[in-house]
């Protein structure tokens, strides 16, 4: 939460899973964050910058954390033609 002057006054911030939007709680120690960094042209990583994909332990129960991955990577413009959706 931040206060009148912008500035974050919470000790705790809780994580939701990007799959299921679900929130992650302290005792799900299964649950995974992921961070990718951002690139500069020559391929260095920009120090602070990048993409945080959290996931539960839930999905990761159900196997379907890889496939979670490429679809919010894809999503983000991580990825490109890796996961289709098709049914």
């Amino acid at each position: 939460m931040e206060n009148d002057k912008g500035v974050l006054v919470d000790l705790y911030i809780p994580r939701h899973c990007a799959a299921t939007n679900r929130l992650i709680t302290a005792k799900d120690h299964a649950s995974v964050q992921i961070t990718v960094a951002d690139v500069d042209a020559e391929g260095k990583a920009i120090k602070g910058q990048g993409t945080t994909i959290a996931l539960c332990g839930q999905v990761r129960s159900q196997g379907e954390a890889d496939d979670s991955i490429n679809r919010i990577a894809t999503k983000e413009g991580l990825l490109k033609g890796v996961w289709t959706y098709t049914r």
